[in-house]
């Protein structure tokens, strides 16, 4: 495939979707604990983000069911913050909320990054980018990842900002698949993301440009059933100009793929169910 069909740099990931049981618990965690604030709160749904973006839009769909422990979906949304000051103010409002806790802290060579869940199940990952320059590149073009345990006590000093800095984003989403040969396929082959790492036959983590990843695929847990109970709605992939939409759709019709169109954006769903909708700036 020409390096002239991938995805370029500027594309990213949008708002995430999920499908919550709880409403009101939800997004009580999202506020106080991740620190996003609340652009909207209805009986059904809500909507959250920085003080000037949406990252987060979540629906309450009781009738749905919980996801089984065999359903493909979602490891984790990853909320990238804009500095090490701004992870070590996530770790405090963790440290703060006693009903609330950390998971896990990982450096990951290219990023550093704090884990924990959210009271649905959903896996959550605040995580700020070390300078590019300073990422691991392998001769072949790939970038270099590793999970090490990360000193959370190296941090700086955090401070008590309730709510993250206004450049944060949906860094990446981390996708639990059923096949990495389906999802490759789907992702690389149809969608035009470049593959930046794989770890043996687990784990493909995919971008556009020259980022670490924009999406992370593992099969760790053997999860084998389509995604349908609560947990992720959808996520969105946002291009950077109707051009590549227009390419985008090219490659998906060529490829076979069901799809949907509307003014200005793709809806298609993945191997394992999985929705996206594919938008311009």
């Amino acid at each position: 495939m020409s390096n002239q069909a991938m995805l370029s740099g500027s594309t990213h990931i949008g708002r995430v979707f999920l499908r919550v049981g709880d409403l009101d618990r939800t997004v009580e965690y999202y506020e106080t604990t991740i620190g996003l604030t609340i652009h909207r709160h209805d009986a059904d749904r809500a909507v959250l983000g920085t003080e000037t973006e949406s990252l987060l839009v979540v629906n309450a769909t009781p009738s749905v069911p919980p996801r089984e422990r065999t359903e493909t979906g979602l490891f984790h949304v990853a909320f990238r913050v804009p500095s090490r000051t701004a992870l070590a103010a996530t770790l405090g409002r963790i440290r703060d909320h006693e009903r609330w806790q950390l998971d896990g802290a990982s450096d990951h060579l290219v990023s550093e990054a704090l884990y924990a869940t959210d009271p649905e199940g959903n896996g959550v990952e605040v995580y700020c980018d070390r300078p590019r320059d300073a990422w691991p590149t392998p001769a072949d073009g790939s970038v270099g990842m590793e999970t090490r345990p990360l000193d959370i006590e190296s941090l700086p000093e955090h401070s008590r900002e309730p709510t993250v800095p206004t450049d944060t984003t949906v860094g990446h989403v981390h996708l639990e698949s059923s096949s990495l040969a389906a999802a490759r396929a789907f992702y690389v082959d149809d969608l035009g993301f470049r593959v930046r790492d794989q770890f043996d036959e687990s784990a493909l983590f995919v971008a556009a440009g020259d980022y670490h990843h924009h999406v992370g695929l593992n099969t760790w847990n053997e999860r084998t059933e389509p995604h349908t109970g609560r947990g992720l709605d959808r996520f969105e992939l946002v291009v950077p100009d109707r051009h590549t939409l227009d390419t985008v759709q090219s490659r998906l019709d060529a490829s076979g793929r069901h799809f949907t169109t509307t003014e200005g954006s793709i809806e298609v769903s993945d191997p394992d169910g999985i929705d996206l909708r594919v938008i311009t700036e």
